[in-house]
């Protein structure tokens, strides 16, 4: 009998747009199908930078993972990094791994060393809520100003108890002098920790705000690849990491993002705002991870209808997930139920924009 992990090769790369997403699907000639999602996107240019990706995976064999990953990732000099490129390979490399995990009859965290736990940690539910800023502020705070953001996570405090989890998430639109107005404003176990503290860009900054604030500072989910985590792991500003998997670089990345953060004992906390498909595929890779805190997932359907990707984990009472069974990612896609939302006007992207009072354009 033939061994059809060394005869499978790739013969068709089709990208599925729906909404804001796209999901990626990968044929073989061995009828094995894997699937992977895009976020983050201009869904119509993504669609097309898959349909154009082809021409890289044509003919081969879809087990060889990180080899693919280089292959796409290296092929052209001046567009290698980047959201639009990063972030198109991280749904080709989610579905290459679907793929090898349904011809080995394996979950895919199996294969990545086997789950460290039993049951993963999520957010938002009763006993884990993330609280946002509410909009964008000015540079620095007046009294009323800072007063109004300590009520907002007095507010998230009360819903989950003194035994829930509570997060504060700055969302880029708190600039630096008003975020340390606010941290001095508030205890540290306050909150488990304050997200997106800053534009990515300038380690400085993270550094500054480092020295100045001492509840606990995470960032990571506009980052990509190991590259672009590793400054704030070697300046010692950043006190959890949050890859996302479909931004970052797939599971592959995530894995390598994982171990890198492990050897400074930062923990991960992944961002997630992908449908069922993308999270479980992210819930695969912290399955595997031992430093691990908490994984971001929305199981309301507001991202995607329920019935687009099916999954077979749930989550608790107590806010954990349980862990993804069945071969590959273990999602069944309903590519009939996905047309249906593509073809919804309501579901048509548009950019965003976010404005200060004066009309200026601010950060979010």
């Amino acid at each position: 009998m033939a061994d059809r992990t060394t005869t499978i090769k790739i013969n068709r790369v089709t990208p599925l747009p729906g909404g804001s997403k796209v999901y990626v699907k990968i044929e073989t000639n061995h009828g094995v199908t894997g699937y992977g999602e895009i976020t983050g996107l201009e869904p119509k240019v993504a669609a097309t930078l898959v349909t154009s990706l082809f021409e890289l995976l044509k003919d081969e064999n879809p087990t060889r993972i990180e080899y693919l990953w280089q292959k796409i990732y290296r092929s052209h000099r001046d567009m290698r990094g980047g959201p639009f490129m990063v972030h198109c390979l991280s749904a080709i490399d989610m579905a290459l791994w679907d793929i090898t995990g349904k011809l080995w009859g394996v979950p895919v965290y199996r294969l990545l060393g086997g789950p460290c736990r039993d049951k993963i940690r999520c957010y938002p539910n009763a006993k884990a809520y993330k609280q946002a800023p509410g909009g964008p502020y000015p540079f620095a705070g007046t009294p009323k100003e800072i007063a109004a953001l300590v009520e907002r996570i007095a507010d998230g405090r009360k819903k989950v108890g003194p035994d829930g989890v509570m997060i504060f998430d700055a969302h880029c639109c708190l600039p630096p002098p008003i975020l340390i107005q606010l941290a001095g404003a508030i205890q540290s176990y306050d909150i488990l920790f304050l997200e997106e503290v800053a534009v990515p860009g300038n380690i400085e900054v993270f550094k500054r705000l480092k020295e100045q604030i001492r509840i606990p500072l995470a960032t990571g989910e506009r980052d990509r690849t190991i590259w672009e985590m590793l400054p704030y792991l070697h300046e010692r500003c950043i006190d959890i990491l949050q890859p996302d998997c479909g931004h970052t670089g797939g599971i592959s990345q995530m894995r390598k993002i994982a171990t890198l953060a492990e050897a400074y004992h930062v923990p991960l906390a992944p961002h997630c705002t992908m449908s069922f498909l993308g999270l479980t595929a992210s819930l695969h890779a912290a399955a595997a991870t031992p430093l691990f805190l908490i994984q971001e997932a929305y199981t309301d359907g507001h991202i995607m209808p329920h019935e687009v990707a099916r999954k077979n984990w749930e989550v608790d009472a107590d806010g954990y997930a349980s862990l993804p069974q069945g071969p590959g990612l273990g999602v069944e896609v309903n590519e009939a139920e996905l047309a249906k939302v593509a073809a919804d006007p309501k579901n048509q992207y548009r950019w965003p924009i976010l404005k200060h009072k004066d009309g200026s354009i601010a950060d979010y």
